[in-house]
């Protein structure tokens, strides 16, 4: 059972590794729309290819106000909620599998 709970809390951490990543592409995707950049550089294409399917779908949720776009604020709260979530789902399963031996 050990070997179990090992694996739930390596998941967790990987969970909140990926969102981690996710949430700061995020971020840097934000800032740099801000400034004038060469939208084919390498870097804004994978930062695009990267968050676009997380922005997408909230951008079809009427959420704007004038020209500004509240999906990325919309993500962030996603992806928080979402790694608090699994984070302690899968945590809280590896404690249970740990304490049950």
């Amino acid at each position: 059972m050990f070997i179990f709970a090992e694996i739930f809390k390596a998941l967790a951490m990987l969970v909140n590794g990926i969102t981690t990543i996710l949430y700061w592409m995020l971020f840097a995707r934000i800032i740099i729309s801000w400034f004038p950049v060469d939208p084919y550089s390498s870097v804004v294409q994978f930062l695009m290819q990267v968050t676009d399917p997380i922005l997408e779908p909230l951008r079809k949720i009427p959420i704007r106000i004038g020209p500004m776009d509240f999906s990325p604020i919309l993500a962030f709260i996603l992806l928080v909620f979402v790694n608090r979530v699994l984070v302690t789902l899968l945590l809280s399963v590896a404690y249970k599998i740990q304490g049950g031996m």
